[in-house]
């Protein structure tokens, strides 16, 4: 399996809910919902994600 970046992310009660309820009925996770969700997202704008630019912490000014 291919290396993944673990974060932290805040959603609204609400959309957490939904999120939840599309995984139920995709037989999906929350996780990999959200992960198809974002790529769908992507292949909508035409961006594949080795196109998208890597942003880290030290590329916003930030220390890793």
């Amino acid at each position: 399996m291919a290396d993944k970046k673990a974060f932290l992310l805040r959603l609204d009660p609400a959309v957490w809910a939904e999120l939840e309820r599309l995984a139920q009925a995709e037989l999906r996770s929350v996780n990999a919902q959200i992960e198809f969700l974002l790529r769908d997202a992507l292949a909508r704008r035409r961006i594949k994600p080795t196109d998208a630019p890597l942003r880290t912490r030290s590329s916003r000014g930030a220390v890793d």
